[in-house]
């Protein structure tokens, strides 16, 4: 999966004083970073990769017994 490239920004449900991480959709590829450390380790993943991870997150969430 090829996204056009995207500065980094984080999730409008976020709140501006919330620990939030921020991505940016390079070609194929997607950044991570802190929003509090901005200048530390960015971790990249396949678009694909993330791409499923997103979709797990809006599963509905499993009541445990």
């Amino acid at each position: 999966m090829i996204t056009p490239s995207r500065d980094w920004f984080k999730s409008s449900r976020s709140s501006d004083n919330a620990n939030c991480v921020e991505v940016r959709f390079v070609g194929a590829e997607v950044g991570v970073r802190d929003s509090k450390d901005r200048s530390g380790p960015t971790p990249a993943f396949a678009a694909a990769s993330w791409a499923s991870f997103t979709q797990v997150l809006r599963l509905p969430e499993v009541p445990r017994s």
